[in-house]
């Protein structure tokens, strides 16, 4: 389940969206400006923004801008959304390095069809398929993840979080290094969220005695590993 986060500052507007995006099986989160945004990406990282070009403050494509150009964010896709719908603008739009563009109104349909298209590109042709440790699975194609062939409901953070670590086994990482790789994309991190995240993980495994894999290492960070 990819999560969206629509930046809108019309309530209107973000409840049509996230009821086409929650019909679509997407999970979605709303900011009503740049600055709601902003706290939503220091707890989170979602696979899509939908951006509204009007916001009160700092304007959505300030923020587009400032996402596209920071390399740590560049690759968070982006969908501009706008009442201004010239060829002009949709280009201005596009300029900053945004992946598409919406005009208002627009159809919820083209709406959803497009956050997919654009989740579609987004994704890297290779990718690990399937890893399994201890009797724990995870599947980067069908976004699984199952103990012992039963279903572990993890959230999108907590997922990249512990693909991680099933790709990087019996290794040690500290707190900086893991927001480095898992949460790259995300400028607004305090190493404390690293806890929050890893807490949240281990109580998701730990129906199935899994949590025992995600190890504490005193003075260094967290391990996974099979082996004590």
């Amino acid at each position: 389940m990819a999560t969206i986060l629509v930046v809108d500052d019309e309530p209107d507007i973000r409840e049509v969206m996230r009821f086409a995006l929650e019909s679509s099986a997407f999970r979605v989160m709303e900011a009503g400006h740049a600055d709601d945004a902003r706290k939503f990406l220091s707890q989170e990282s979602p696979d899509l923004i939908l951006l509204d070009w009007m916001l009160p403050g700092r304007s959505g494509l300030e923020l587009a801008q400032q996402l596209k150009q920071n390399p740590k964010t560049k690759a968070l896709p982006i969908i501009m959304v706008s009442a201004r719908g010239e060829e002009e603008d949709r280009v201005r739009g596009l300029d900053t390095g945004a992946d598409d563009y919406i005009a208002k109104p627009f159809s919820p349909r083209e709406m959803v069809a497009r956050v997919k298209a654009v989740l579609r590109r987004s994704q890297p042709e290779e990718q690990d398929q399937e890893i399994e440790i201890g009797g724990l699975r995870i599947d980067n194609i069908s976004h699984r993840v199952t103990a012992e062939s039963e279903p572990v409901d993890v959230a999108p953070t907590e997922y990249r979080l512990l693909h991680f670590f099933m790709t990087h086994a019996d290794r040690a990482f500290s707190r900086s290094q893991l927001l480095d790789h898992v949460w790259g994309d995300q400028v607004y991190v305090e190493e404390r969220t690293v806890d929050v995240h890893v807490r949240r993980l281990r109580k998701a495994l730990e129906p199935s005695g899994h949590d025992r894999l995600l190890q504490t290492v005193r003075g260094v960070g967290y391990r996974f590993s099979d082996k004590t």
